[in-house]
């Protein structure tokens, strides 16, 4: 190993084979998950008396995966199953009693719901009134009571001693679907005309859904998704995504975690933001490349609306930024913003962009629907404050502000009655700054230290690069040091091309993004970095380059 790599990992607190161990064979047990058992019972009954399993998933990028991972494996395992996913713009999040509704038009024996699930209470009720057994799959932090499902499977539910409390939805559904073959195998169910199905053959699914939620990756999660980038990088991947990884221009054989983040999860969002993440999940199960490749052309056309339509936000968001300020000129400890124009299905990502500019918990609102007086809001939080409980707090002591919330430490939902928000907006504040620690309030870039002038190479960058999955809460590296400036251009208007020399007169491309307009370029001839290692592909000729995470002229 690198001796920069070890150094790397020992930063983190990962012994060199803890973090080299990705086998699958390393994986926590599905067994370990609590109602694991009862739930296959559930879903093999259905499957051996030829009823429905209908999924009901969530319209984020999780919740698609999940759907397509679950419909694919309970149809390949000779199951009667299709999925409804909720119009977030007339149902909202989960298993509302309004969607089950929907779904008791389609006779199913089960009901199963990925990625939700977990704190809808009334939705079960009303499945069961309806004679509809419900086997929920989720992940997210339950509330203080549990609905009355015939088996919840959640490593987060209380009880369950499965200690990966970080997966995502879809690994969760996982799981659960190789449980399934394992109850089904034991009743005699397959043979010479209905094989096995390879379970396995889904982690280019769980990869793509677990990156795109932003779950810690904890050791559990980075198997999944090393294991799902292999087989992507293989070829092993379903049409869906390799139709989305191409509109993303990216390049398969050499995919990377940071590439289903930042390019192939948001046109899969996109769906889900702007229209009906049916759009995505049919993407994710096309059966041949043509239509793959039309349904990915599809939801990349919107996320370029979304784009667009996040650009006019964030900069209203700036504006009403502006106008919040306290008379000292600080922030709020916590955030709301709020505009009647504003979409539902993009102020997830505006309270993220904002969030990131001013180091503070954010909620940004818009209207739930036209003429309803009910607002949604979408929470982003930073280290040090976890948004779900601030938000129980909030709603234990102001019991009438908030009529539904969920969600992580980092990122949260909730909806409020209009004429509530100004109150919210005061109580929420009032939360995070009773529970914001001092060291929190402002952002600190921590780094893995120097690099010397021999390791910035085409090699380090792609052992780095290669390794193993980098991603939430096991940071890829970034290192800091001092360069001097030999060249600097403004490029794409708002990017600075760097040209840098690294000791002993060889020379090196960096690229800043996004940098200060009235800071760069400049005449400094030197300049003190921190970056990432990576590679410029370009034409086919790799090179190394660094990527600025911050730029400082000396």
């Amino acid at each position: 190993m690198h001796p920069v790599l070890a150094r790397v990992l020992a930063s983190r607190g990962v012994g060199i084979d803890e973090a080299m161990a990705l086998e699958l064979s390393r994986l926590a047990p599905a067994s370990q998950l609590k109602d694991i058992e009862r739930a296959t019972a559930v879903l093999a009954d259905a499957v051996l008396a030829g009823g429905m399993i209908l999924v009901v998933g969530d319209y984020d990028a999780d919740g698609a995966t999940s759907t397509a991972l679950c419909v694919s494996l309970l149809k390949a395992m000779g199951a009667h199953a299709d999925f409804l996913v909720p119009d977030r713009f007339r149902y909202g999040y989960g298993l509302s009693p309004e969607i089950v509704e929907v779904a008791a038009q389609r006779r199913p024996a089960v009901i199963l719901t990925v990625d939700n699930g977990i704190s809808s209470l009334e939705g079960v009720a009303r499945a069961r009134a309806h004679g509809i057994r419900v086997v929920i799959s989720d992940h997210h932090l339950p509330g203080a009571q549990l609905p009355d499902a015939d088996a919840i499977v959640n490593p987060n539910q209380p009880g369950c001693p499965f200690p990966s409390k970080a997966i995502a939805g879809v690994g969760v559904a996982f799981l659960l679907m190789g449980a399934l073959r394992g109850e089904l195998r034991a009743r005699g169910w397959f043979g010479a005309a209905r094989p096995e199905p390879n379970i396995a053959d889904a982690l280019d699914l769980v990869a793509l859904g677990t990156v795109a939620d932003v779950v810690p990756l904890d050791a559990n999660n980075r198997i999944l998704v090393e294991q799902g980038l292999r087989r992507i990088r293989a070829g092993r991947v379903r049409p869906g995504i390799a139709a989305l990884i191409t509109v993303a221009r990216r390049n398969r054989e050499r995919l990377v975690a940071a590439d289903l983040g930042f390019a192939v999860g948001p046109r899969l969002n996109a769906a889900g933001r702007l229209d009906d993440m049916s759009h995505g999940i049919r993407c994710l199960l096309a059966a041949d490349d043509a239509e793959a490749q039309r349904l990915a052309a599809e939801l990349d056309a919107l996320n370029r609306d979304r784009r667009a339509i996040e650009g006019n936000m964030q900069q209203e968001a700036l504006a009403a930024l502006a106008r919040i300020r306290l008379d000292d000129g600080d922030l709020p400890s916590g955030i709301c913003l709020f505009d009647a124009g504003w979409h539902q299905g993009v102020v997830g990502i505006v309270a993220s962009r904002i969030k990131e500019r001013c180091h503070r918990p954010v909620i940004a609102f818009a209207p739930a629907e036209a003429g309803s007086d009910e607002l949604r809001g979408s929470a982003r939080s930073i280290e040090g404050v976890h948004v779900r409980d601030v938000l129980d707090a909030v709603a234990a002591r102001h019991p009438q502000l908030v009529r539904r919330f969920g969600g992580h430490a980092m990122a949260a939902g909730l909806t409020l009655a209009r004429g509530h928000y100004e109150a919210f907006a005061r109580a929420f504040d009032a939360e995070v700054a009773r529970v914001l620690p001092d060291s929190a309030r402002n952002p600190v870039l921590v780094t893995d230290g120097e690099l010397a002038p021999g390791d910035i190479t085409l090699a380090l960058a792609d052992t780095l690069r290669y390794a193993l999955p980098w991603g939430q809460a096991f940071p890829e590296p970034v290192f800091d040091g001092e360069f001097e400036v030999l060249e600097q251009r403004v490029v794409g208007e708002k990017h600075l091309k760097l040209v840098l020399s690294v000791g002993n007169s060889r020379v090196i491309d960096a690229i800043a993004f996004n940098v200060d307009a009235g800071q760069w370029p400049n005449r400094s001839r030197r300049a003190r970095l921190a970056y990432r290692l990576d590679v410029n592909d370009y034409r086919g000729v790799r090179t190394p380059q660094l990527v600025v995470e911050q730029l400082e002229p000396l």
